[in-house]
């Protein structure tokens, strides 16, 4: 990539932000550039509702929800919440993902098909994918893939896999995105190591994908002390992918998310 060429990125917040800190970070995003700003969704804190607290202070940002589960999420629940919150469609990536479900291929397909004819035309649906069958299918039948913790050359296979079923599906091509944990500062690589720690061990697919990668703890993400080494950090995963999201581990107050924010934009 040249020097003249825009750098698309995304920004991912942890849901349950105070609403205050919410809407300065959506201004802070904005006028840095970011592409847009995501944000997770976690049974004490919903992902929606904190898409709406950015969409109050940023109008003009692109919003994504990554992701919703759907055995905690049902497609008519998911877009009565939607319209309740009053998200504009023409700015919104609304993601889905299994949760804890087994066999969850049919379900997710017929999850998107009904989010297809529940959501207003227009909205983009990106499907959660880590191994190669999901992969696929969210080439087939969304319009964004939502990668997880993958180092660049994994993120690049997926991507394969993504255009790859697309391709059989006689389907544009997605978007293909991925989180990747950034953590700043003192303390970083020990953040980085406890939260991928944590999801090493989530549930079988985790572990399965881990042990598939091989790579050690601490590795699969982005653990900096200056802006230039975030950077640097990052760089792999702009050729790998069409958008790169820093997912912040950060406190959860204004200041670090700010610095974070900041130490991470493109």
């Amino acid at each position: 990539m040249n020097a003249s060429t825009p750098i698309r990125q995304g920004l991912g917040i942890t849901a349950g932000l105070d609403v205050g800190v919410a809407r300065d970070l959506a201004v802070l995003a904005e006028s840095l550039g970011y592409h847009s700003l995501w944000s997770n969704d976690e049974p004490t804190a919903a992902g929606l509702e904190m898409l709406a607290q950015f969409a109050v202070a940023a109008p003009r940002l692109e919003l994504g929800v990554g992701v919703l589960p759907i055995d905690r999420h049902q497609p008519a629940v998911i877009a009565a919440e939607i319209a309740r919150l009053g998200l504009n469609p023409a700015k919104l990536w609304v993601g889905v993902g299994s949760g804890q479900l087994h066999a969850p291929i049919d379900l997710v397909r017929r999850a998107v098909a009904e989010l297809r004819e529940l959501l207003p035309e227009g909205t983009r649906i990106v499907v959660a994918a880590m191994r190669p069958r999901m992969c696929r299918l969210g080439g087939a039948i969304a319009d964004g893939v939502l990668l997880n913790w993958m180092l660049p050359a994994q993120a690049a296979a997926a991507r394969r896999w993504v255009l790859a079923g697309a391709d059989e599906a006689e389907q544009s091509a997605p978007l293909v995105a991925s989180y990747v944990r950034v953590a700043v500062g003192t303390g970083s690589q020990q953040r980085l190591r406890e939260e991928e720690g944590r999801y090493r061990g989530i549930n079988e697919a985790h572990r399965r994908h881990f042990e598939a990668m091989n790579a050690p703890l601490g590795s699969v993400g982005v653990a900096a002390s200056t802006r230039s080494q975030v950077l640097e950090g990052l760089a792999p995963y702009q050729s790998a992918l069409d958008l790169p999201i820093a997912r912040l581990l950060a406190e959860r107050n204004a200041t670090s998310l700010r610095s974070a924010a900041i130490a991470a934009a493109p």
